[in-house]
Formats: C-alpha cells, sequence, structure tokens
C-alpha cells in the first residue's frame, strides 16, 4: 500500500489486470450478490433528480421496484445502494438481445438524456473505495464472477489503474491520476 494525497491505495490496482469481458460474463456484477450498488450520500439526490428521464431506459420490473422501494435503499450495513428487482439483480439493469446487462442509466447519459453517468462504485469496479474520517482507502475487489475480466486484462496487459482511468480521475481528479501514474511507473521499474 502506498499514501497519494489522502488516500490509501493498494499496490493490487497496479500489479493486477482487468478488462471487462461482457461477451463471457453477461454484466454479472450487475445482476450478482446480495446488495445493490454503494451510493455516495451526494449521489441519492442526482438519482431523485434524474429518474424522470432515466425510467423510460428500464424495464417494467426495475420501475416497479423503484416504485415500491424508492429510487434508492438503505441496505442492510446502513449505508445508501441502488434498489433490487425482488432482491436479485439491480433495479436500473437492462439486458441487451444477447442478454448482456446493462445500465439504464448509462443508456440514458449515452442518449444526452442526463448528465451523469452511473454511481461511481459502478463506474470505479473492480476498485473499491473505503471511506475513513482522515483518508479513503482504494482497494481492487477481487470476484470470482469476474476472472474472465481479470484473464483478457493479462492477455491485453492492461493494469487495474488504467482500465478505470475515466472513473478514478471522476472521484480524485486530474492531478491524483498523474500521480498515480508515476507511482506506477516507479513501481514497474
Amino acid at each position: 500500500m502506498f499514501q497519494l494525497g489522502k488516500t490509501i491505495v493498494s499496490e493490487d490496482i497496479i500489479d493486477k489486470e482487468f478488462v471487462c469481458n461482457l461477451s463471457a460474463c453477461k454484466g454479472a456484477c450487475c445482476v450478482e450478490g446480495a446488495a445493490g450498488a454503494p451510493l455516495e450520500e451526494e449521489e441519492t439526490a442526482i438519482l431523485k433528480e434524474i429518474y424522470p428521464k432515466v425510467k423510460p431506459f428500464l424495464r417494467k420490473e426495475g420501475i416497479q421496484a423503484i416504485e415500491k422501494d424508492g429510487v434508492f435503499v438503505k441496505g442492510h450495513d446502513g449505508d445508501w445502494e441502488t434498489t433490487l428487482v425482488e432482491g436479485e439483480e439491480c433495479a436500473y439493469v437492462t439486458f441487451d438481445d444477447k442478454g448482456i446487462a446493462k445500465c439504464g442509466i448509462e443508456e440514458a447519459y449515452n442518449a444526452g438524456e442526463v448528465p451523469w453517468k452511473k454511481p461511481i462504485s459502478c463506474h470505479l469496479y473492480p476498485v473499491r473505495i473505503q471511506q475513513y474520517s482522515q483518508f479513503a482507502a482504494v482497494n481492487y475487489h477481487k470476484w470470482q464472477i469476474c476472472d474472465d475480466a481479470c484473464t483478457l486484462g493479462k492477455e491485453l496487459q492492461v493494469p487495474v489503474y488504467k482500465f478505470v482511468k475515466e472513473a478514478l480521475i471522476r472521484k480524485f481528479g486530474e492531478d491524483w491520476y498523474s500521480e498515480l501514474e508515476k507511482i506506477a511507473e516507479e513501481h514497474k521499474g
């Protein structure tokens, strides 16, 4: 681990390789698991605001879950998360004609309907951020359903931090990411 500003960063995001392989996993991270996607406090207000414009991009099951439980819920751990459809997939998930999970929020963003791409936790995956009072821990999350992404990342030689570059910049800024790149070069050298 190393410190970068007010973050403690796991070396795994430099050492491990990762590239999503949707043709293999079908977007299982949006479907599997026991909870919705983690949401930051400010993201709850964004979801409330954009939901009317996102709604046309969602499946009826997702809309029903959101209208029953809300655009977000408080999870078992007390943190905010996206609503689930009957305890299963994220309510914001859609499926293309090949059965690959897509994000309805991101589809609305790509169509120019909303200015917000998706929750930062989704954008950052497989990086997870744990916020503490004095710093944020930046860790690589290993999940068996992403084994194909690890294989593809190794084949293409793409480290985790490069795969999630856009999301890391969105979360921490350009300067932070530039410093991370310098640290990665030194670490590899």
